[in-house]
């Protein structure tokens, strides 16, 4: 016999799609090797959004967003573009932010 009453599955609220755990997005981007290094690097003080400290790897960052990490091999300044699925090859990974630290290029003679 089936019991009358409210439907027991929990409600739960999608995040944005355009939002993303701040650990997840630095592995995604290959910021860093794995999703622990990289909570333990935002806890430990070395990642800041937006110019403001953050030690939460559940943060959530945005696109648009600037992430500034001290990453092995120095510190980086990224865009966030997208959230990402997963972490795929460096080809794929580079989609997700635009790297702030990059040297402007002078346009081609002749162009």
């Amino acid at each position: 016999m089936a019991r009358k009453g409210r439907d027991r599955t929990p409600e739960v609220e999608d995040a944005p799609a355009d939002a993303i755990r701040l650990d997840r997005w630095l592995c995604h981007a290959r910021v860093f090797k794995t999703r622990t290094v990289a909570a333990e690097r935002i806890a430990a003080g070395g990642v800041r959004i937006n110019g403001a400290p953050c030690r939460k790897p559940g943060h959530e960052v945005k696109v648009g967003d600037v992430v500034t990490a001290a990453a092995p091999g120095g510190v980086r300044s990224l865009r966030v573009l997208s959230p990402g699925e997963r972490r795929g090859p460096a080809s794929e990974a580079r989609a997700l932010y635009e790297d702030l630290d990059a040297p402007d290029l002078p346009d081609a003679p002749g162009a």
